[in-house]
């Protein structure tokens, strides 16, 4: 699967996240999961078809078919939460699939954005470009954060923008065909994120 002391006025960065809280519930795609295994479908296959799912929404996205590409989003998106609970159900290695996992999710998630930045570029619209490039940065700071944190011993996974926050304000703004907006709201929120987690690293490490 990809994307993994209290603060008294907001969630710290170590803490629970949305993401934490529907693993909990995950349970409930162990139908899914069983039926999958039973088929014989391989968990690359589904990786596969999340990242071909983004390109195929990007491509949508850069010919100005928003709300297309935000269903595609919607139908591909989910695959990310099947490909690590159907490897762990065939008793397959852990470490590269979650290595594989996470780095194709910063393709799939980058490919949305390289649409938008198309449009912008043949729209000539430079505060799309410009709000795209910072959406896209804060989304790649955030899990870059995480992975140098955990290189230092550090664990800092939390934020109010982490993945699935991220994939469902992105899928919700290509639904309503709101793309400046959406991009906004997703700068601000991923580099707040990415900030929160330098902080909470910082902080341990004074601890330590």
């Amino acid at each position: 699967m990809s994307q993994r002391t209290a603060q008294p006025a907001a969630r710290p960065a170590g803490a629970m996240t949305f993401t934490d809280r529907l693993r909990s519930v995950a349970w409930v795609l162990d139908p899914i999961i069983e039926g999958l295994h039973k088929l014989g479908v391989h968990p690359n296959q589904l990786t596969l078809a999340g990242v071909l799912g983004s390109w195929g929404a990007a491509v949508l996205v850069a010919q100005g078919h928003y709300l297309h590409a935000g269903l595609l989003v919607l139908l591909t998106g989910p695959l990310d939460a099947l490909d690590g609970a159907l490897a762990r159900r065939r008793g397959e290695p852990q470490a590269f699939g979650a290595f594989v996992d996470s780095v194709t999710d910063r393709y799939a998630e980058l490919a949305v954005f390289a649409g938008l930045l198309w449009v912008a570029q043949v729209q000539g619209d430079p505060l799309l470009s410009l709000a795209t490039y910072f959406a896209a940065m804060g989304s790649v700071l955030v899990s870059y954060v995480r992975a140098r944190a955990q290189s230092l011993g550090f664990e800092a996974k939390g934020g109010w923008f982490s993945r699935v926050e991220r994939f469902l304000v992105l899928t919700l703004g290509l639904l309503l065909s709101q793309p400046l907006l959406t991009v906004i709201i997703l700068g601000i929120g991923a580099n707040l994120t990415a900030l929160q987690r330098i902080w909470h690293v910082r902080r341990m490490a004074k601890a330590k």
